[in-house]
């Protein structure tokens, strides 16, 4: 029989991810991640739900304590971030440093060589090249490939996404069918970094002593006061508490000298970026400028432009039309179509 070890969050993608190959024949064995010190929802609520579908589909259920690794990797990585002016995504860095390489050291230890997951997203053998491939899943308002640019040849080589060639709607429908008691349970949005009905405002505000310091425009007027520059990001609107003659966004983090300066809309476009860190996924690393689609947050579109690389770890992309709020610490991934090309971390500019 063929084992693969499921990484079980206890929600319901997660959940169908690992009936679906029980249903299938595969000998599937159980991991959820203890990733939060303290009260995350997350993690509480979590291990009781993976347990209990455990139980009920009569599968081995392990539970490894992975809170000094999210500690690391995730905690301070953000906390160092926000302090330092930029917005920095833990998903990704989470999925690589975490989930994936720790969930696939584990089901070696254990004698397997194959995990999967519930992320939506579909992965393909390029025989020519002899490279996996990333692609995007079949439902693009579920697509989570965005999140998993980081990913390198081994992990694609041994991981499965059976949630990929399926709508949610499917996904919920199988969980219903199979009786699962996560069938309706509701969406997670990042409760791992906070307690049961926290923010990430007050979550931040334990780590980082809040500084009130200026608004301030391009030239430096003073327009208002902000209570701690972490608190905003890039391409921000709401909350500013500034009555002004138009609509004014948040341009540029300073936390050297604690400012948020904002400007108009037209003042928030930017023509290109420094992407470091980057990651190539489906194909070999290029010499030569690419054109690709670059989504530069999970929620937006993906639009034309040129990606040329600088260097092994660094490109930068020119935009065919300027785009809003390009926010350093976030991730830009470039795709050919359906295929994840690469990706990597937005750089703040000096």
């Amino acid at each position: 029989m063929n084992k693969v070890v499921v990484g079980l969050s206890g929600g319901v993608d997660s959940s169908v991810a690992a009936a679906a190959l029980h249903h299938q024949g595969y000998g599937v064995v159980g991991v959820t991640l203890w990733l939060m010190k303290g009260k995350g929802q997350c993690c509480s609520e979590g291990m009781v739900d993976a347990a209990k579908l455990c139980e009920f589909l009569g599968i081995p259920h392990h539970v490894v304590d992975s809170r000094d690794l999210f500690q690391e990797n995730i905690i301070d990585y953000l906390v160092t971030g926000y302090s330092d002016g930029i917005t920095p995504l833990p998903c990704s860095q989470c999925n690589k440093a975490v989930k994936f390489t720790p969930l696939l050291n584990y089901a070696r230890q254990l004698g397997i060589d194959k995990i999967a997951t519930g992320h939506y997203a579909r992965i393909r053998y390029d025989k020519q090249t002899g490279r996996y491939q990333l692609l995007r899943a079949v439902d693009r308002t579920k697509d989570q490939s965005y999140f998993l640019y980081d990913l390198e040849q081994e992990i694609l080589s041994q991981v499965m996404f059976p949630l990929g060639e399926q709508p949610k709607t499917e996904t919920r429908r199988i969980a219903a069918e199979f009786g699962l008691h996560t069938a309706d349970k509701p969406e997670s949005q990042d409760l791992c970094l906070v307690e049961a009905n926290g923010s990430m405002r007050a979550f931040l505000d334990k780590y980082i002593t809040p500084q009130t310091g200026n608004i301030v425009d391009k030239s430096g007027n003073v327009l208002g006061q902000h209570e701690g520059v972490h608190h905003y990001t890039i391409g921000q609107r709401k909350g500013l508490g500034i009555a002004h003659s138009e609509p004014l966004y948040v341009l540029e983090l300073d936390a050297g000298r604690n400012r948020v300066v904002v400007g108009d809309r037209s003042e928030a476009q930017d023509p290109d970026c420094t992407v470091n860190r980057v990651n190539w996924v489906s194909i070999e690393p290029p010499t030569t400028p690419i054109h690709a689609e670059v989504q530069i947050r999970y929620r937006s579109a993906a639009v034309q432009a040129m990606v040329i690389p600088i260097e092994h770890s660094r490109v930068r992309i020119i935009f065919d039309d300027p785009q809003f709020s390009i926010t350093p610490g976030q991730a830009a991934v470039w795709y050919d179509g359906e295929v994840l090309l690469g990706g990597g971390i937005i750089e703040k500019q000096p």
